[in-house]
């Protein structure tokens, strides 16, 4: 650990919170209806887009509604992917003729970029052509990062509201958010891609003679790459053009390209808790949810880079004192031009956000280093998370922390001016529950069948248990990173995956417009002495106690039998 590596940390910090405020009040003026700068070139195709679609912009729908409208959209969208990976051989802007992709890769990876997941079992730069890549998977970050916006903007207006049956119209909330958010936000970032030197063409792969061996050939890839970036980051996908995903030099080039992905991650989470607390009157309210968010982050990066920066010397060899121009650290896997700081960075970023992007190969972190990543994921990836899931699943734990203090004190909790009764904890722990249902039965089933879950593995011993759990954690968390040592690209496992990715998100998002509706329809109660304030340090401390316990009692059992005793072992095998 470095004073260099503390420093990149503390200029990250520093950046992001200079964006929360002016994110969050433009993200308000978008979702509110309000005028942008945008208006005189966006509102009359907004207009256009509501006049085709047949969408009436001034009819709001109750919680029923907008939850079949989101299940609708995303069915449809993922069908629609499907088929454009079926059919890709027949498909135009195919230079490269790359053959139609299987059935069972092709469902799990429609489902994958569909639950904002961006999961994949291939190598992207020969299985999927520029069509594919551009019109089944680049429209689906934005589509789905758009529907995690606006579901925690309706569960926001159910906090905000009173006596009211409605949340808002999904199919306004959608269209704003992507016309006047995402799109313009991806071409800004697009340009500054390209001016560091990520690729954006049509051409075919360049077939190149190295100088060392002149006889052979060497083929280069390349495409519309900038593009897809930009959306991958901003809307937290994660889906690699290459297969080395972030750390390959054609996605991310340069130092600042580097800082640019890690801050596009977090920077429309951040700004979505400012607008918390500005929609529902509760400025403060908003920045605690913010400081608890920013202690679990900062947490879990020190935790990562501590592990990181020492490795154990029964893997590593017999020296690893380190230099004054190369310190002690676990250097396998990672990019040497960002280093172990910096990868321990972008690695709790990208997974405290449903975004999966890498760096560096998680896979090849120390036992606890590792553990930080999946352990991220665990916590239901509500650190800032992904583009507005990651609220409202923050916010779920919001409402279960308020009905604990409510019963410490010994009376009806309120939040916000809204009593939180029998209906609203169900809801609420319904969603906590589902995650690690799934995670965990799905881990199970594949580790008691050696023929379809165990083959996969390149690894035995916890560290294969470790990634199996890593998986099915990455894929009902929507992040899509993975432990790479397991071969998920067999029938079983792309089927599982596709199931337990749409479980992961559409499941858990049901709850939450249900909760949504069931807030709205409240009145407002003012608030009385003991009424517990969510604005202040001491709602902090509490929200995130409520996030770790939660997480520890549900999930330790399956870290103590993966990465806790994968480090025990390596410490008693560095001992003796």
């Amino acid at each position: 650990m470095t004073a260099n590596g503390w420093l990149q940390f503390a200029i990250y910090s520093i950046v992001l919170l200079a964006t929360v405020r002016p994110v969050g009040i433009y993200l308000v003026r978008v979702l509110e209806g309000g005028r942008t700068w945008l208006d005189p070139v966006l509102r009359p195709l907004e207009r256009l887009i509501y006049k085709l679609a047949g969408v009436n912009a001034e009819s709001e729908m109750n919680w029923r509604e907008y939850a079949f409208a989101v299940l609708g959209f995303s069915a449809v969208s993922l069908l629609v992917t499907y088929g454009i990976e079926r059919l890709q051989a027949l498909l135009p802007f195919n230079p490269q003729h790359l053959a139609n992709v299987g059935p069972d890769l092709a469902w799990n990876t429609a489902a994958s970029f569909t639950t904002n997941t961006n999961w994949q079992s291939y190598t992207p730069e020969s299985t999927m052509s520029y069509l594919t890549q551009m019109a089944g998977l680049a429209t689906h970050n934005f589509f789905s990062a758009a529907v995690g916006i606006v579901v925690a903007v309706a569960l926001i207006r159910g906090i905000k509201r009173t006596n009211s049956s409605t949340i808002g119209n999904f199919w306004v909330d959608a269209t704003r958010t992507m016309l006047y958010v995402l799109a313009p936000a991806c071409v800004i970032y697009a340009l500054l891609l390209v001016a560091q030197g990520v690729p954006q063409n049509l051409h075919a792969y360049t077939v190149a003679h190295p100088l060392e061996q002149p006889s052979q050939t060497q083929t280069i890839g390349q495409g519309p790459v900038a593009s897809q970036e930009a959306i991958k980051m901003l809307g937290t996908n994660g889906g690699g053009f290459f297969n080395a995903n972030s750390a390959h030099p054609y996605e991310n080039p340069t130092p600042f390209s580097n800082f640019l992905q890690m801050l596009s991650i977090f920077i429309i989470p951040a700004g979505l808790t400012y607008a918390l607390g500005r929609m529902t009157g509760s400025p403060g309210h908003g920045w605690a949810v913010f400081a608890a968010m920013y202690v679990l982050f900062a947490a879990g990066f020190a935790t990562a880079y501590w592990a990181e920066s020492h490795p154990y010397s029964a893997v590593h060899g017999a020296t690893v004192s380190g230099t004054a121009t190369l310190p002690a650290g676990n250097y396998e896997g990672k990019e040497v031009r960002f280093g172990i700081a910096n990868t321990s960075l972008f690695a709790t970023i990208t997974t405290d956000a449903s975004c999966g992007a890498v760096n560096g190969m998680h896979d090849s972190f120390t036992p606890l280093g590792g553990m930080i990543p999946l352990s991220n994921i665990m916590l239901g990836e509500v650190v800032f998370g992904g583009v507005g899931s990651g609220l409202y699943g923050m916010l779920i734990f919001v409402v279960l922390a308020v009905f604990i203090a409510g019963l410490m004190v010994g009376r009806t909790p309120e939040y916000l001016g809204k009593k939180i009764e029998a209906y609203d904890v169900k809801m609420s722990m319904l969603y906590a529950l589902i995650f690690p249902l799934i995670i965990l039965s799905l881990t199970a089933a594949f580790v008691m069948m050696p023929d379809k879950g165990l083959s996969s593995l390149n690894n035995p011993g916890p560290h294969g248990l470790s990634e199996i759990l890593y998986a099915f954690t990455s894929g009902a968390g929507n992040n899509g990173s993975a432990f790479a040592g397991l071969n998920a690209n067999t029938w079983w496992y792309n089927v599982a995956l596709g199931w337990d990715m749409l479980m992961g998100r559409l499941l858990m998002m049901i709850p939450v417009i249900a909760l949504a509706g069931n807030l709205a329809q409240k009145k407002s109660v003012p608030p009385s002495p003991g009424t517990f304030p969510v604005n202040t340090s001491l709602f902090a401390v509490l929200l995130v106690g409520t996030v770790l316990i939660l997480g520890a009692l549900t999930f330790f059992p399956a870290l103590s039998l993966g990465p806790i005793l994968e480090h025990l072992l390596l410490k008693a095998g560095q001992l003796f």
